[in-house]
């Protein structure tokens, strides 16, 4: 069988027969039987991956596709960078696990990672490394604030999503997620967050003057508002999970002065919207605005190597020795992997590609915007939501979705669904994508929303 390699710059996509194939098919029927029922990908993309490079992945039966998932969007630089692949493999010769202990791999990463900061931040800021999943950096970044606060309750917005342990899941908006699991975390309180187009007071998005961020104001302000001043409010520039819905500039200005003044410590959830996704390394750099506690995770290393941590204000470091530990904390694989990413996004620009391929992207989806099926077009940068909805009654169009994104793969795309109900079609593709690629991938959908359609 040919190799991604061997076609080399000559890759399109191209798909024989049914999906799955029958080789994926077998993959497929073994997953089911031996692993868990909360597998999730496989379930709407039925293929079984043998290889990818760059921008496309083989699947075992030969089908090759544009990967707009690019692994939840770890992979930054697409699949198998050769430069970030030559940076692991040569660290794996010298070490590759070392806990907490320094190391040139971390020394060199973590200098990286703070020359990536706006100037203002990069003296300032502390690093504190995790476990390997987002996940985990959320729940340290909230024990890191209650020690330093001495204060209990925690404020999140309706929509979003900060993972799926049992901390991060409080702090998530999707009730379905938590009702099979009593006793979350307590002390949690969601406020609406700036999703216009859905205006969470009701209001038409005419009149919208971020009136979502009053009621967080008066709560906040009101000795009987019911909150008490919280440990941290947390907070995504875009909510990724919750349909790519970037946040308004006013709401996150505003959510900022009314935070600082009250000592509460502000902490952005940069683990989708982090290294470059939106255009700038971080996308709070976007707001104008300056966090206590940033968390990133996924693109970290750039090629789907573990690693994750919290950036956060010195004066925040209360923390005893142990206070919060993670015995994969030590990467020194995805560490070197890292540091590499980070001088490739330098040299070739990657952050100016991003700015120009999501130009791109929002010219070429510009014509589903008069479209009857669709509600709404977002994004920022190389991150984008394409939101569907019945245009006669105007509840989300779940199982239209369902049915473009199984249009799209048979047609060679890989896409991924998000929002309310599944309705909105994610588009996530490595920072590095070529004009040409975009434009294929972007044919595919157009096409697959038109079969689609009733």
């Amino acid at each position: 069988m040919t190799t991604l390699d061997e076609i080399g710059s000559g890759l399109r996509p191209r798909v024989e027969g049914a999906l799955p194939g029958p080789l994926s098919a077998e993959f497929l029927a073994r997953q089911q039987r031996w692993e868990s029922n909360a597998r999730v990908y496989s379930r709407h993309l039925p293929i079984a991956i043998a290889e990818g490079s760059g921008s496309y992945v083989r699947d075992v039966d030969g089908n090759v596709f544009l990967d707009f998932l690019s692994g939840a969007g770890v992979l930054s630089l697409g699949h198998n960078h050769p430069e970030l692949a030559k940076a692991a493999a040569g660290q794996l010769d010298l070490l590759t696990h070392a806990l907490d202990f320094p190391t040139p791999a971390k020394d060199a990463f973590v200098e990286a990672q703070l020359s990536m900061l706006p100037p203002k931040l990069r003296s300032r800021m502390k690093l504190h490394f995790c476990g390997p999943t987002g996940a985990n950096a959320v729940d340290a970044a909230i024990k890191l604030c209650k020690t330093a606060t001495g204060r209990g309750d925690l404020i999140s917005f309706q929509g979003g999503f900060h993972g799926s342990s049992h901390a991060a899941m409080a702090l998530t908006g999707l009730v379905a997620q938590k009702q099979p699991v009593p006793s979350g975390m307590p002390g949690v309180h969601f406020f609406p967050y700036s999703s216009c187009s859905r205006c969470p007071v009701g209001l038409s998005p005419d009149s919208c003057a971020t009136n979502c961020v009053s009621y967080l104001e008066r709560a906040l302000h009101d000795p009987n508002g019911g909150v008490p001043r919280p440990a941290a409010v947390i907070l995504e520039m875009v909510q990724g999970e919750g349909g790519v819905i970037p946040a308004r500039r006013d709401f996150v200005r505003r959510v900022r002065e009314l935070t600082k003044p009250l000592d509460i410590p502000l902490i952005v959830d940069e683990v989708q919207t982090g290294c470059g996704r939106t255009g700038t390394w971080f996308a709070f750099e976007q707001y104008d605005i300056e966090p206590d506690v940033i968390v990133a995770s996924k693109a970290l290393s750039g090629i789907g190597l573990p690693v994750s941590l919290i950036i956060y204000d010195q004066h925040l470091d209360t923390w005893s020795p142990g206070a919060h530990t993670g015995t994969f904390r030590g990467n020194q694989l995805a560490f070197a992997a890292g540091t590499e990413a980070v001088r490739i996004v330098n040299r070739d620009d990657v952050l100016g590609n991003v700015r120009r391929r999501g130009e791109q992207l929002a010219e070429r989806l510009a014509p589903l915007r008069n479209h009857p099926w669709v509600r709404e077009v977002r994004g920022l940068g190389l991150m984008w939501g394409i939101e569907l909805a019945n245009p006669r009654y105007g509840e989300p169009a779940a199982t239209l979705a369902t049915a473009v994104q199984a249009c799209a793969l048979r047609n060679g795309l890989i896409i991924e669904l998000g929002g309310r109900e599944d309705c909105v079609l994610r588009l996530m593709p490595p920072l590095n994508i070529t004009a040409e690629d975009l434009d294929a991938a972007c044919d595919i959908l157009l096409d697959a929303i038109d079969e689609s359609c009733p």
